[in-house]
């Protein structure tokens, strides 16, 4: 369940909670949110845990250095660090500390590997269920893989053939076409996801979890079948948010590693 946000306390007393309150406020991702305190962490503690208000530019242009020097990250990750610092110190606490001047990192350009159709379709085949499932979405409905796992039984419109998306990239809602080809497969993985419903119901499980503004828009909906993932997790977990023992969706670590194990044959 590491994609439901964990709970802040109303009047926050530590920094990082400080932080992730304000994050929230601002309606940033809770994958941005997390990233961002990722890395206001490392910086805190490549500074021998001096408190930022402490700190300025110097301080932020040897960390950023460091992760270019001696830990030889890409200029993507150096650029997330950077963006991470920016936020906290600039937009949170209020700092200005002007331009920056740090060595920004440099790769070599690659060639992407990038699997052919049959590849592809080798390696899927190799998978065991249901990440072949989740897998074969990606490729035809080009969904993202945290997308793919929180479809919910209702966001399948077989009669248009739709996969309705909600909060995807950038919070934003999107329609994609639901593949021919994993109609059938869909409709069972239905099934075992309304199956396992009805036993949680039995042995008091509790509903589905739901985002807070679809909880206090439709309250009680994630008692109700329509609303519950067809990637169900195997087994029930407890809720970081409020402590109820619920079915969550199945985990996208789970899919990476089949993917790695079929690809390596």
């Amino acid at each position: 369940m590491d994609d439901i946000p964990r709970p802040v306390p109303e009047k926050p007393v530590r920094l990082m909670d400080q932080f992730r309150f304000w994050l929230r406020q601002n309606q940033y991702s809770y994958r941005t949110e997390q990233t961002y305190v990722h890395w206001v962490i490392k910086y805190i503690r490549f500074n021998q845990l001096r408190h930022p208000s402490k700190m300025g530019a110097k301080e932020i242009q040897s960390f950023l250095s460091y992760l270019s020097v001696q830990r030889y990250c890409s200029p993507s990750t150096q650029k997330t660090a950077l963006n991470a610092l920016n936020c906290f110190c600039r937009r949170f606490l209020g700092m200005d500390y002007g331009e920056l001047n740090f060595r920004q990192s440099k790769r070599k350009p690659r060639i992407p590997a990038v699997f052919s159709q049959q590849e592809a379709e080798s390696v899927i085949a190799l998978l065991p269920e249901p990440s072949q499932l989740i897998c074969e979405l990606l490729y035809g409905s080009g969904l993202r893989i945290s997308e793919a796992l929180r479809i919910r039984i209702k966001d399948l419109d077989f009669d248009r053939m739709i996969i309705t998306i909600h909060q995807g990239k950038g919070g934003k809602d999107r329609r994609t076409l639901l593949p021919k080809s994993c109609e059938s497969r869909l409709r069972l993985q239905i099934a075992i996801a309304s199956n396992l419903y009805e036993m949680d119901r039995k042995n008091g499980i509790g509903p589905a979890w739901m985002p807070h503004a679809l909880s206090r828009k439709y309250p009680g909906a994630g008692s109700q079948k329509i609303w519950q993932f067809i990637f169900p997790s195997k087994d029930p977990a407890r809720d970081p948010q409020t402590g109820i023992i619920r079915r969550h969706h199945y985990h996208q670590d789970n899919v990476r590693k089949h993917v790695k194990l079929a690809g390596s044959h």
